[in-house]
């Protein structure tokens, strides 16, 4: 009896970026077209906590690690409810999945959310070319789209919008208010605006005694005082921090309450940019689960997750006086690979952010400890009205 296969070709695609460079490679996940920005994610793991975080929305991932998806994918994993990622390039795909906890293939799962991906590129490459020239602007093109012409392709690619400027929040939000009930002992109601919040956060400040409230990001502050909140937090989230400048309204309409505050990410940027700092673009981001951030109040180095293409413009030495009235403000924890700011603490108001990630998914869990500090700051600040 005859043991042969058929061989099947794999189906060509391609990766084209904003300065006209070309990677052939083969279809992978849903075939088709899709456009954004092309950016590098260093992880060695956790791929799938990646592709459901929603601040990728907008973004073509690549994976720097060179075999992808052999642990499959599984129904416990996902930050949020699908793959938000607007393409994703890899190696090599696993051709099999290999744990007890996998229930489908992640290319089943590109192609059931439609993520358009290629893969057999040589990745490192063009690591290399976002590290010299930036972040860019690219498209994969697969299927029909594959036989485009070289100059096709690459017009549809230059005419994408650029990643500065976008607002995506509403596109990756919640359309009603979700909650999640405390466990143990009940601190109060927290208030989260959902600017692309990830499930393991949700989980960790629930974990802490916080009954969750998951509002929209088109929440006012009449609909943040309804829930009688002992606190506040922004979460992360994509797009530009300097198109949002709702949430920064909102968020100063908080912080004129005294009402206690913690941002991640995104919410970092929005809180910088409520005290009156601005922010920028960085040249490829900080996206990976090995960066380096050394925490200035304890003088401790955390390896901690990140996946940010923005920063706050603020001194990372001293005391600075908000330039928006808040009072002093201090930079407290810096990147090490490129003294990028990644918190910052108000020392007059309750109130910190930092700019990665300590839910840890995917990721060490170095930086777990901001929750303990955020639920202590909250007590904390209830115990001082309690006595006033």
């Amino acid at each position: 009896m005859s043991t042969s296969q058929t061989f099947q070709a794999p189906e060509p695609a391609v990766l084209v970026l904003e300065d006209g460079t070309r990677h052939p490679g083969n279809a992978y996940g849903a075939r088709g077209t899709t456009l954004g920005e092309v950016v590098f994610a260093t992880a060695m793991t956790g791929y799938q906590e990646t592709i459901t975080d929603p601040s990728y929305a907008g973004q073509i991932v690549l994976q720097t690690a060179p075999h992808i998806g052999n642990t499959g994918m599984n129904g416990e994993d996902h930050e949020s409810r699908r793959i938000w990622v607007s393409g994703y390039v890899v190696r090599d795909p696993s051709r099999i999945v290999s744990n007890w906890r996998s229930d489908h293939s992640l290319e089943d799962a590109l192609v059931r959310d439609g993520i358009v991906g290629i893969s057999g590129i040589d990745t490192r490459a063009v690591t290399r070319v976002l590290r010299s020239a930036g972040s860019m602007r690219g498209g994969v093109f697969s299927g029909d789209a594959a036989a485009l012409s070289d100059e096709e392709q690459l017009r549809i690619v230059r005419e994408a919008p650029q990643m500065a400027g976008q607002n995506l929040s509403s596109e990756v939000s919640v359309d009603a208010a979700e909650v999640t009930p405390a466990v143990g002992e009940r601190i109060g109601n927290l208030a989260i605006l959902d600017l692309g919040v990830k499930q393991a956060t949700v989980n960790n400040l629930a974990a802490r005694g916080f009954e969750v409230h998951v509002l929209p990001q088109s929440t006012t502050i009449a609909d943040v005082e309804a829930i009688d909140p002992v606190a506040v937090f922004y979460s992360n989230g994509p797009g530009d921090p300097a198109a949002s400048d709702r949430h920064v309204a909102l968020l100063r309409e908080v912080l004129d309450r005294k009402l206690p505050f913690f941002g991640i990410c995104f919410g970092n940027q929005l809180f910088g940019r409520a005290l009156g700092f601005g922010t920028y673009k960085l040249p490829f981001g900080h996206r990976g689960i090995n960066q380096p951030v050394l925490d200035k109040t304890t003088g401790r180095v955390e390896i901690t997750a990140h996946n940010h293409g923005f920063a706050v413009d603020a001194p990372i030495e001293g005391v600075i006086d908000s330039p928006n009235g808040y009072g002093r403000v201090e930079v407290s924890h810096v990147g090490l690979n490129d003294n990028v700011v990644e918190g910052l603490r108000a020392l007059d108001l309750p109130a910190f952010s930092v700019q990665y990630h300590p839910e840890a998914a995917a990721g060490p869990h170095d930086a777990n400890y901001l929750f303990d500090r955020f639920r202590d700051l909250v007590i904390a600040t209830l115990e001082t009205k309690k006595n006033a």
